[in-house]
């Protein structure tokens, strides 16, 4: 519990506040500031356990699993044959109204995800999953079977990318295995590719870029049939791989066939989760400038800037200030990498991302006195 707080890098009285505020929808009392902060050094301690309503608020605040959080968890039990029966009939129910009924959730949380930030929106996640793959495990026919696995591929790459953007890698990888298996039982090798690509981000969080590279250029292979857009998506993916590796003239490459195969209309009813439009495939690729350090990074991004300030999408916006923060210091103005450090710090706190933390803490410098 302590290592997913700091993680966040909050406070136990920040930490308090936040439970608090949602005790009462798990029905537990507001208490006072100190007497939550007092729970919360026992808890993280050891000495007590929280109690189930408790360990729900937690879990929605970090968006971790118990086992994550390190909660005691039973041991599952299979159905009896009774209540298979029953599981069974349940799952007959499934139909076109049903599936459109889970993508609509699912469409719901990506859109709170993409203004709000990830760490609340798991919880939220994992009980549609959870609910999809108790369904997907009880139906019988495959033409009922493919598209309630469509679904789960998307709620799983999504609650696999909220895992990554609060520093749980082992959650994330698992969430993007899944996908991968509910893709192929689903047909898609659309679904197949995006769920591979995302996936090759774990791996360049735990430092294996190599590897990533391998699993982006597979992603790209499943898909070279797909849509286009969704082919733009896994260009730039594979580009900001090689601008992490330093392979400038590849990373260079995929960006310049990312803005080729990008079609006008940036919007496809398959692929609601691909999302290049407005000034978002630029962003992209001034990030990769930035991994690359290259010194138009700076000329680049200032050009996107003012869209990334208007955005809906506030994660990607703290994204592109921590990128002008890093361009800027490793130019040498100082002044400027503190500006935008402090705008991007603003938004990160709000969102939760450890992601975006971490690489903000790379402007602490040999020297360098003010805090990242």
């Amino acid at each position: 519990m302590k290592a997913a707080r700091n993680a966040l890098d909050w406070s136990q009285e920040k930490l308090a506040r936040a439970i608090n505020a949602r005790a009462a929808a798990h029905g537990l009392p507001e208490r006072s500031v100190p007497s939550r902060k007092t729970d919360i050094s026992r808890w993280e301690n050891g000495h007590v356990v929280p109690e189930p309503p408790m360990r729900a608020v937690l879990r929605e605040i970090y968006g971790r699993t118990d086992d994550d959080l390190g909660f005691p968890t039973g041991d599952f039990a299979g159905p009896s044959g009774d209540e298979l029966a029953e599981r069974l009939v349940i799952a007959r129910r499934v139909d076109e109204q049903t599936i459109e009924l889970f993508r609509d959730e699912v469409i719901s949380v990506r859109h709170a995800d993409r203004r709000f930030g990830s760490a609340a929106r798991l919880e939220r996640l994992r009980g549609q999953i959870t609910e999809i793959e108790g369904l997907l495990r009880h139906t019988i026919l495959r033409r009922d079977r493919a598209p309630l696995a469509g679904v789960l591929v998307e709620a799983s790459t999504l609650a696999g990318w909220n895992s990554l953007d609060i520093g749980s890698l082992a959650q994330a990888w698992t969430h993007y295995e899944r996908a991968k298996y509910a893709a192929m039982e689903s047909g898609s090798t659309g679904l197949l590719a995006h769920a591979t690509a995302e996936q090759a981000f774990v791996l360049i969080d735990t430092g294996n870029v190599d590897d990533a590279l391998a699993l982006f250029e597979e992603a790209r292979s499943i898909g070279e049939r797909a849509p286009k857009l969704l082919r733009a998506w896994l260009a730039a993916a594979e580009g900001e791989g090689h601008a992490i590796a330093g392979h400038r003239d590849d990373a260079l490459r995929a960006f310049d066939e990312a803005d080729t195969l990008l079609p006008n209309e940036v919007v496809h009813p398959e692929l609601p989760f691909v999302f290049l439009g407005g000034s978002h495939l630029d962003r992209w690729r001034g990030n990769a400038l930035v991994h690359l350090g290259a010194p138009e990074a700076i000329e680049h991004l200032e050009r996107v800037v003012d869209d990334a300030r208007s955005t809906s999408f506030v994660r990607a916006g703290a994204a592109v200030y921590v990128d002008l923060a890093l361009a800027y210091s490793a130019s040498g103005d100082r002044e400027a990498a503190r500006t935008y450090a402090q705008q991007a710090r603003r938004i990160i706190s709000q969102v939760g991302s450890v992601r975006l933390r971490r690489r903000l803490e790379r402007l602490v410098l040999p020297g360098d006195s003010y805090p990242a």
